[in-house]
């Protein structure tokens, strides 16, 4: 099986473990914008969950979550949509709905849940960031690779806000980061964090015998957090910090 026909795999259990109790209309009570191809959910007052699917041939539509945040006329997006179609619909409706200028988009992990959409942004002239690790695995398996490249912890300015996106650890992947809004206590997990009742899901490419450990340091480092953006499935607060702690504790 080729690198690639791996990643669908864990794309395609995703749809069937971790997102089990995801629909397409999950979290869309308070949606924002809805179409096929996107759903934009707020979740603070300046940060809004963005949902895109990723048509598989056996299993449908897979859901895959990102954020994105903003201060004043400027916005930073963790994670692409699952495709450019989805990626340049978010960044119109980012320039269009919030009236922001996107300063950077940031990639938690290599897989094509956080890259598939990479392309749209590099086109707009976006510049785009990931965590060493991060563009190297992209590279080795073809994807549209990151520009920028960090080491441990990213700063980014938008407005007179900063976010950060930092390594603490293998869990998900070996290159898994961890987004935060510290202005609103807003955090984008990614697939490090599982959304509440989810099962272990896909673990090709995990270090589970580290993922407890990652995700205590994660707690420990932002004990204000009030929201927590899984990649897949419904947000919440830290009690999916505590769930996930506890899936892996035994590992």
């Amino acid at each position: 099986m080729t690198h690639i026909n791996k990643i669908i795999s864990l794309l395609l259990l995703l749809t069937t473990v971790s997102c089990s109790t995801v629909k397409k209309t999950a979290s869309t009570s308070k949606a924002l914008y809805k179409t096929d191809n996107l759903i934009i959910t707020q979740v603070s007052n300046n940060s809004y969950e963005h949902t895109s699917f990723l048509p598989t041939k056996d299993y449908g539509l897979v859901p895959g979550n990102g954020l994105v945040v903003r201060n004043n006329d400027e916005a930073i997006i963790f994670d692409t949509p699952a495709d450019d179609k989805s990626a340049d619909e978010l960044i119109k409706w980012v320039e269009n709905t919030l009236h922001c200028k996107i300063v950077a988009v940031i990639a938690t992990h290599f897989h094509p849940d956080c890259l598939g959409g990479l392309k749209a942004f590099h086109d707009k002239g976006i510049p785009s960031y990931a965590y060493f690790k991060t563009i190297e695995l992209a590279k080795e398996s073809n994807f549209v690779v990151p520009e920028n490249s960090f080491k441990d912890t990213l700063v980014l300015k938008m407005g007179n806000q900063e976010i950060t996106a930092k390594f603490f650890g293998e869990g998900h992947t070996k290159d898994n980061v961890v987004g935060y809004f510290p202005s609103e206590n807003v955090m984008f997990g990614g697939c490090l964090i599982k959304e509440m009742n989810a099962t272990k899901g896909y673990l090709h490419d995990a270090n589970v015998k580290d993922w407890s450990a990652t995700v205590e340091k994660v707690k420990k480092e932002y004990p204000h957090v009030k929201v927590v953006v899984p990649g897949h499935g419904k947000y919440g607060d830290v009690k999916l910090l505590d769930y996930t702690i506890k899936l892996f504790k035994t590992e």
